[in-house]
């Protein structure tokens, strides 16, 4: 059996990744379609808007077949890093090709990217480096670098979130000698960042999430984008818990923890440098709400999303020691799959080089704690008794469609 891995989060799963994953299928000539798929915390820096569980059940009913979890430990990490633990991944599950969405659409220029900063690496770092002191965040920096080394105006456009992605997978696989091929497909329709819905039936994760939060958690202004089962999931989620997940039901928890904490406690959390804890320090001291704190914390040096990922780390109490000793992901935990997708499991279960987990429960080794402790503090933004319901789910076997 052919597979195919994708890389998702799923946040939440709509029409758009219909498409994506039948696509991918065609694409790729696969048999079975993998996801794997961030937990709790996504590399924007984000909350899911519900459990990974949720999202896996509407995957799974959307024309996926398989699906596992991303360990935190890559899944709230810059694009590089990320990339390497996902197609790690799906290499150690056997799956033959991978494929992803991209502004360019072809995979030609991804490679061709990869080439030229393997083989100029010295100067693009220097390239990098010029950009970054002259103010610039580390992808626009980046993105400068590599347009002035290839000098090509149809050479890959690394301000593209998508093409930045799609490079650092295909990059991951070719740096490592994976046997997993690349494949990309063109995003249609709406932009990563979108944050408008148009007329058609596709429209970002994005731009969902924002039309969702602003009509209160109704759902009847994206009804048309997503799937059935992404909207009665929603629903039933809400019905369940009381709440989707975002940034402001945290707030108070990531406010105590950084007024709570010394300068020191937070300088030896992940991603804090440059003496960026002062400033931390004085926002959450002088806003209410975690939008104002991070206005008021935005620079031009440090992106969005890497000061979201920065506050996550520090919800978490993730110290720099802990991401340092992660090089590769140790286990594979599964979160759900259909017919086919226990079929496959079947036939590679033994050949797999590390542990498959596929109830918590029966895995005790220390390299999960990290993942463990995020859903702890996802389950936390929930008022009880919904936040030792999250957790009982945690430690229950996966979910299973057949």
């Amino acid at each position: 059996m052919k597979a195919c891995g994708l890389v998702v989060e799923y946040n939440p799963f709509h029409n758009g990744h219909v498409l994506h994953a039948r696509k991918s299928r065609e694409k790729t000539g696969a048999d079975i379609v993998v996801a794997v798929m961030s937990g709790p915390f996504l590399q924007r820096g984000e909350p899911a808007i519900v459990s990974k569980w949720t999202r896996a059940a509407m995957a799974l009913q959307g024309g996926v077949d398989l699906v596992i979890e991303l360990p935190y430990a890559f899944a709230t990490q810059k694009a590089e890093i990320f990339a390497r633990g996902s197609i790690s991944l799906l290499e150690y599950l056997g799956c033959d090709s991978f494929c992803f969405g991209s502004e360019d659409g072809r995979i030609e220029p991804f490679i061709t990217a990869h080439t030229v900063i393997s083989d100029q690496s010295a100067p693009f770092d220097a390239a990098v480096k010029l950009a970054m002191d002259a103010g610039n965040s580390y992808p626009a920096s980046a993105a400068k670098a590599y347009q002035a080394i290839i000098k090509n105006d149809g050479a890959l456009d690394l301000t593209k979130p998508n093409n930045i992605l799609g490079k650092e997978y295909v990059s991951a696989a070719l740096t490592s000698g994976f046997s997993i091929r690349p494949y990309t497909i063109q995003r249609v329709a709406a932009g990563y960042h979108d944050t408008n819905l148009s007329d058609d039936s596709i429209a970002s994760a994005t731009g969902i999430r924002k039309a969702i939060q602003e009509q209160g958690e109704s759902l009847d202004s994206v009804s048309s984008y997503v799937p059935k089962p992404t909207s009665s999931g929603l629903e039933q989620y809400v019905s369940n818990f009381r709440s989707l997940h975002d940034w402001e039901m945290y707030w108070p928890l990531l406010k105590y923890r950084i007024l709570s904490s010394s300068l020191s406690e937070l300088t030896a959390i992940y991603e804090i440098e440059e003496g960026i804890e002062h400033r931390i320090k004085q926002m959450a001291k002088a806003t209410a709400t975690f939008s104002q704190f991070m206005t008021a914390l935005k620079t031009k040096r440090y992106t969005w999303t890497r000061l979201q990922r920065m506050c996550i780390h520090i919800l978490t109490n993730t110290s720099k020691e802990q991401m340092t000793n992660t090089n590769l992901p140790s286990y594979i935990r599964l979160l759900g799959m259909n017919g086919r997708g226990r079929e496959y499991l079947h036939t590679v279960k033994k050949d797999l080089p590390l542990p498959l987990i596929s109830k918590l429960s029966s895995y005790q080794k220390q390299d999960i704690e990290m993942d463990i402790r995020a859903a702890q503090v996802y389950a936390l933004g929930l008022s009880e008794p919904y936040q030792a319901s999250l957790m009982k789910r945690e430690y229950a076997a996966p979910i299973i469609i057949k």
